[in-house]
């Protein structure tokens, strides 16, 4: 085969978005490329991707290649945001001026024009850089400073003297087993997406939605709150021991207490306010403080005993102390494992510290998980090592007198005498002093400087009470931005580039100094721990729910974690809440489920796209599909109704009558048709229609077509509507009032939509009323409409119009006309009515045509049919007159008003031009449709009288609507019929038509 010529070949890569060189040359900003090889893809028209000076027209797009500003919510200093172009920028003619229905533009305006002003606004500066934090400082170095507290060196000797150092290491690796799991779940969560303010409540809140985010969120800032509080009375007391140890007092031991934490707490919200970077520095020294500690016990460990240690019990590294100590030694109404484990188990909380500040962390989705899990692994190796090293250096009791040495002659059988003391007088009489299960300063004896202990304890104390009063206020700033609960978002306001809550400093300063003022803190400290543990379970379960609901949107980096394992730490969290104190678990769950009921009291109007509505969706789809296993049966029949309402705030009265009927029962569905014109068209977008039948408490769908017929977009609706057995099977609408000024044609696809819901077995009903049903009046507006001719809202607006069906009827009637029977609709709508409220007083009547011999026994019929319905309708009135003529002067108005309609009979006309004008006009009727369907037009005459004699002062009426055979009567002619029923009646009028089919039935089964 010949190759071209290459000067005739087209080079396509002259034309084509330069990404290489972009990717190539750009400088990645925030996770976006940045690069001078690729222009603003944000216009729309002339602006295309990063062509060559030398592209041809033909070649331009305005299909961009893919960019990190396309998926972004930010702005990036220094450029303009990029903006994808849009389906109908990319689809649709540009001379378009206005985009069709289903189009959702950028809310965005569009960028790219040029523009002075913005120029002269724009920044010559990038603004400064907030502190920001990697993993070991802003998280490990916190975390751990959290977890370390009083407990390790006051009471983890006396936990390992009780529990032994078997039962201990179970406790403590326990204890991280739970915490781990949560740090994995943690770690799950934080790494699903950008991680912003707020921590555990931000972490919560946005995988499992505002109601329990919520109420966790304010529970937990609160807890942290009260926790500097209990931290800070700790140190107090530590201080005040060691003032009374010297004889130091100023009022008495309870106002030292207070006075020290004020002191203490005032020091601490002044190192807050200074800014994130002080008190970081201040976690760093906290830090190296305790780190000193530490080396000094270890040290401590290795250097001989001296003599007054000894008498304490210290001996160093001893084989027998350790095996003697391996193994428990319960002593004391604490004496348990569960009691042991409840102790040490809030020295092993403190594992969210780091993620409480996720706003002030370099890259939170890296620095949460491996800051906290790090942490956790680093605690629990140090509570295992000073475990293991204080149960192999101290004995259990110990005298601490010098006096007591070994005697040659005495009978010594404790692990003491094997080095030369003997303690067994004291452990008798359980007066020891000293050892680890009676001396809680144990480790302090041990080390090599008792006073780097000391400072430790401080050390300890101080960061987390530090730590705790930085927590609270991050957490509770973006739970007032959030503003799921009134009163509090005064406290949302952020100061400085930090956007600091100096507010909720504050507010945390002012809880925490009234829960000092108590000085006494014993009760309160299990609801703390158990607020905690709630965070935990809540945490552990929204990772669990997030994993099982299956959603697309979960994909967290961080793939070392199991939803199983997360369900069951969720559950271990809760056990122990009522195993630590069960009345405090009590309380927890109390306000947590009292926040969340006003939570969903309240629906925020908040989008987080959380795992519940995931889960909501799962169930939704899997109930729906289940439904195609069931089969209908009548007793499970429910009118599901498709209601043309046009935009619903047009007709509020119609969407209020057959909300009363569906509401809590069965589907409804508001439909909308509109026309071309695009101002007309963009009517039919659902969100604000769906916004106004929320706001009217109305439980309904909506949905909108447009089609160039109204017959055509009822048809869709009609066909199209519901999903699988969840279908409408019931058609309601409006009464088309001003047919007889509407051209024949609108009056003929009317009934031709009656026809066709017939067809697709619908049943059908009509509400009139003399006031009618539009509520938008517009009539300077002249775009062409659909709802022309329905009183439909031609502008669109969400009037809160009130109706009369939204208020209690009282004691009038409910007159129901069961002239024939199709199938028992026309009874069970009223029926349904009658179970509402607003209806309850309402008295039904039901009428039914006979004969005046027989009227007796055909009341009785009916009642005992109706009786085997259980209805519960008493009131039955047989009506012999609906058979009898109709008054003259009613059938003339009939006549007069189908004149317009009559297919002029010229004798001069064959009999062709005839039949050819009525199929070109198929709503004309003829002499022939006239006679033939003459019995019934008289009826329909008469039973407009008797409405009349019978129903003026009822509350609403409903009839059997007839039916119009296709083919034999002409559309205008059964619109005609329906007219003349209902025209001129006080009360509302609901014309109802079942499909034939059973919806009621006497039988159980």
């Amino acid at each position: 085969m010949e190759s071209p010529d290459a000067r005739n070949v087209v080079q396509l890569d002259a034309f084509k978005p330069r990404l290489s060189l972009s990717v190539a040359n750009a400088k990645i900003t925030h996770g976006g490329f940045d690069g001078p090889g690729y222009d603003n893809c944000s216009g729309y028209g002339s602006r295309v991707a990063s062509l060559g000076s030398d592209a041809l027209s033909a070649y331009e797009t305005l299909d961009p290649p893919p960019h990190y500003d396309f998926y972004t919510k930010t702005e990036v200093f220094g450029r303009q945001r990029r903006f994808r172009p849009s389906l109908y920028q990319l689809h649709n003619d540009p001379k378009d001026s206005s985009p069709p229905i289903y189009e959702e533009t950028n809310a965005e305006p569009i960028r790219g024009e040029d523009s002075s002003e913005e120029d002269e606004e724009e920044q010559k500066e990038p603004p400064s850089e907030p502190t920001r934090f990697g993993w070991i400082h802003g998280v490990m170095i916190r975390c751990m400073l959290n977890i370390w507290g009083v407990i390790l060196y006051l009471r983890l000797p006396w936990i390992t003297a009780q529990a032994g150092i078997g039962l201990t290491w179970v406790i403590i690796l326990l204890s991280s087993c739970i915490t781990g799991i949560t740090g994995l779940s943690t770690s799950a969560i934080a790494t699903n997406g950008k991680v912003k303010k707020g921590g555990t409540y931000f972490l919560i809140s946005r995988s499992l939605g505002p109601e329990l985010g919520g109420s966790i969120g304010l529970i937990f800032a609160f807890a942290n709150a009260v926790a500097v509080a209990m931290h800070t009375v700790g140190f107090a007391e530590t201080v005040t021991e060691l003032m009374y140890e010297h004889g130091a007092v100023m009022v008495d031991r309870i106002n030292d207490i207070r006075i020290i934490g004020i002191i203490t707490v005032t020091c601490l919200l002044g190192i807050s306010l200074a800014g994130m970077s002080w008190e970081s520095k201040a976690q760093i020294l906290f830090f190296l403080v305790i780190m000193v500690s530490f080396a000094s016990f270890i040290v401590g460990t290795i250097i001989p005993a001296s003599p007054e240690k000894q008498a304490k019990g210290f001996f160093s590294y001893k084989a027998d102390i350790f095996a003697t100590n391996f193994v428990p030694g319960w002593r004391g109404p604490d004496g348990s494992f569960f009691g042991m484990f409840s102790i040490f188990f809030p020295s092993a909380t403190g594992i969210l510290a780091g993620a409480n500040i996720s706003g002030d962390l370099k890259n939170p989705a890296v620095a949460i998980p491996k800051g906290t899990l790090m942490a956790i692994f680093w605690t629990t190796i140090s509570y295992l090592i000073i475990s293991a090293t204080i149960g192999a250096c101290v004995v259990r009791d110990a005298s601490g007198l010098l006096n007591d040495t070994l005697l040659s002659n005495s009978n010594c059988g404790d692990i003491s005498c094997q080095y030369g003391w003997d303690f067994t007088e004291c452990i008798a009489n359980e007066t020891c002093l000293y050892g680890i299960s009676n001396y809680y300063q144990s480790i302090g004896l041990v080390s090599a400087f008792a006073p780097l202990i000391t400072a430790g304890i401080f050390g300890a104390t101080l960061s987390s009470a530090l730590a705790c009063l930085v927590s609270a206020p991050k957490v509770f700033e973006c739970l007032c931005k959030d503003k799921l609960y009134p009163f509090i978002g005064i406290f949302g306001k952020g100061y400085g580039k930090n956007e600091e809550p100096l507010r909720g400093y504050l507010l945390t300063y002012v809880i925490a100094a009234c829960f000092i003022l108590i000085a006494e803190l014993n009760t309160i400290a299990p609801i703390i721990s158990n607020f905690f543990l709630c965070s935990y379970a809540l945490i552990n379960f929204s990772c669990f729910h997030a994993s099982i609901t299956n959603s697309p949107g979960w994909r967290p980096s961080f793939k070392f974690y199991s939803k199983w394992l997360s369900l069951l730490g969720a559950v271990i969290c809760v056990v122990l809440m009522f195993l630590l104190t069960w009345w405090a678990a009590l309380i927890a769950f109390g306000v947590v489920f009292l926040l969340l009921g006003y939570t969903v009291y309240k629906k925020p109007e908040v989008n987080w796209g959380s795992s519940v509505q995931a889960s909501s969706y799962n169930r939704a789809l899997s109930q729906c599909a289940g439904l195609n296993h069931v089969e209908d049966h009548v007793k499970n029949y429910r009118p599901q109704c498709l209601v043309l309402t046009g935009p619903p705030s047009s007709r509020p009265a119609l969407v209020d009558l057959i909300s009363c009927l569906t509401k809590d029962l069965s589907l409804m569905i508001c439909g909308n048709v509109a026309g071309p014109p695009q101002s007309v068209a963009q009517e039919a977008s659902s969100e604000r229609h769906v916004t106004w039948l929320n706001k009217r408490k109305v439980r309904s769908f909506y949905r909108g077509v447009v089609a160039a017929e109204l017959r055509t977009g009822a048809n869709m609706l009609l066909q199209g509507a519901g999903l699988g057995r969840i279908k409408p099977n019931v058609l309601l609408m409006g009464f088309k009032t001003n047919f007889s000024s509407d051209t024949p044609q609108a009056a003929h696809d009317y009934i031709s939509i009656l026809h066709d819901a017939f067809d697709l077995r619908y049943g059908v009903c009509l509400l009139r009323m003399k006031e009618g049903l539009d509520v938008s009046q517009s009539p300077q507006s002249h775009a062409w409409s659909f709802n022309q001719g329905f009183d439909w809202a031609q502008n669109g607006e969400a009037v809160m119009a009130s109706t009369g069906f939204q208020k209690a009827q009282g004691k009038k009637t409910i007159d129901v006309y069961w002239l024939s029977d199709d199938g028992g609709l026309t009874l069970l709508l009223p029926y349904l009515l009658s179970r509402r409220k607003r209806w309850a007083r309402c008295k039904v009547r039901v009428f039914v045509g006979g004969d005046a011999d027989t009227r007796e026994e055909q009341k009785q019929e009916v009642i005992a049919l109706i009786k085997k319905f259980r209805l519960g309708f008493h009131d039955v009135e047989v009506l012999p007159d609906v058979y009898q003529s109709p008054q003259p002067e009613s059938v003339h108005r009939f006549e007069k008003m189908l004149d317009r309609f009559r297919l002029d009979t010229n004798p001069k006309q064959d009999c062709d031009s005839g039949s050819e004008r009525q199929q070109e006009e198929p709503w004309r009727i003829t002499e022939q449709d006239l006679e033939r369907n003459r019995a019934k037009s008289l009826r329909q005459i008469r039973l407009n009288e008797v409405l009349k004699d019978y129903s003026r002062e009822a509350a609403l009426i409903v009839i059997t609507m007839p039916v119009g055979m296709k083919g034999a009567c002409p559309n205008t002619l059964y619109l005609a019929w329906l007219d003349f029923l209902s025209r001129d009646l006080r009360p509302p009028v609901l014309l109802v038509r079942g499909n034939q089919e059973n919806v009621l039935t006497f039988y159980c089964q």
